[in-house]
């Protein structure tokens, strides 16, 4: 694998806790990427856990929101990890801040690797949370992966379908697509040239007046003291801008409804991207053979990134109960 520099100090957006015992882990993909993670484990854990992997959201780094999970979840009995996705964070893989709904599906699936062979881990009860743009990852990854027991989306975001047809659908049409595939495939030229790749720059700074709520929601996290981190893309620079050309093309989703495992998706009524975990359930629930084990779980007044880190918000106790009723099955 390749070696990879993490850092030794707590550089969290969260405190650490003192019931848990933390350590950095790294595992690689089928890629040939290497990732990095951070492994909670509560202190009094003895024998073999109980694991979830985290990840999310999209254009973040394990030291926000994501490591707020999984150490939640290590308070309460698990052995939990946060990993950053391929090309960002601290883990490895050339050009940096690219996205891919391939490569960031299978970092969910190397996640699953990396657990079944620790030797603390109970490898027939594994789950993974996917947060925001990662929670339509997780599912994806649900899809595939056997080995999964269940899945945890929150506050959901399909990127292959926000990427396609824009935010609410707005922009679903042949012209539309064709104007965006046109510029980003321009962009990839004018990068090759320079031999650089342009960000497209991560949440706009300074706010304009008139920015939509989304944004301000963004901003309130990514670009204050709550979530800023300096590796965060979201934070600072971005993803390189051709990175969602391959995201127009392959729809992640297409397979939710054969998925047999469990899946809890979480979702703030008042969130601007609500109707992507609607419509993901409707969509894993439509012949209803699978529907038993598929709930949505919707939270009164709460918007987009309250999920992200509000543990007044986030329901870690049904979180909680719905991976022990699967792993006791």
């Amino acid at each position: 694998m390749e070696e990879l520099k993490l850092t030794k100090e707590w550089d969290k957006v969260f405190p650490k806790s003192e019931n848990i015992l933390h350590e950095k882990a790294t595992f690689h993909n089928c890629y040939g990427i290497t990732l990095a993670c951070d492994v909670y484990k509560p202190k009094s854990a003895k024998g073999k856990l109980a694991a979830i992997a985290v990840c999310g959201p999209f254009g973040a780094v394990k030291e926000q929101s994501s490591g707020l999970y999984a150490q939640e979840m290590a308070e309460r009995g698990f052995l939990a990890i946060a990993f950053d996705p391929s090309f960002t964070g601290e883990s490895g893989g050339t050009p940096r801040y690219v996205a891919s709904p391939d490569i960031n599906t299978e970092d969910f699936c190397a996640a699953v690797d990396y657990l079944s062979c620790r030797e603390d881990v109970d490898a027939t009860k594994i789950g993974i949370i996917g947060i925001c743009g990662w929670g339509g990852m997780a599912i994806n990854a649900a899809a595939m992966d056997t080995r999964i027991r269940a899945t945890v989306a929150s506050t959901m975001y399909d990127m292959t379908r926000v990427n396609a047809k824009g935010y609410f659908d707005a922009a679903d049409s042949e012209e539309a697509r064709y104007k965006t595939k046109k510029a980003l495939n321009e962009q990839r030229t004018a990068d090759y040239k320079s031999g650089n790749y342009e960000l497209g720059g991560g949440v706009v700074d300074p706010l304009p007046d008139d920015a939509p709520f989304f944004v301000k929601d963004y901003y309130d996290y990514y670009k204050t003291k709550r979530g800023y981190h300096v590796r965060s893309l979201n934070s600072n620079g971005g993803w390189n801008k051709t990175s969602s050309l391959s995201f127009i093309n392959m729809p992640i989703l297409t397979y939710s409804s054969e998925i047999r495992s469990a899946v809890l998706l979480i979702h703030g009524d008042k969130a601007h991207s609500c109707y992507f975990s609607k419509d993901a359930y409707a969509a894993m629930t439509k012949d209803g053979k699978y529907a038993a084990n598929k709930e949505l779980y919707l939270i009164p007044g709460a918007v987009h990134t309250d999920l992200y880190d509000r543990k007044d918000v986030i329901p870690f106790d049904k979180i909680q109960k719905f991976f022990n009723s699967r792993f006791t099955e």
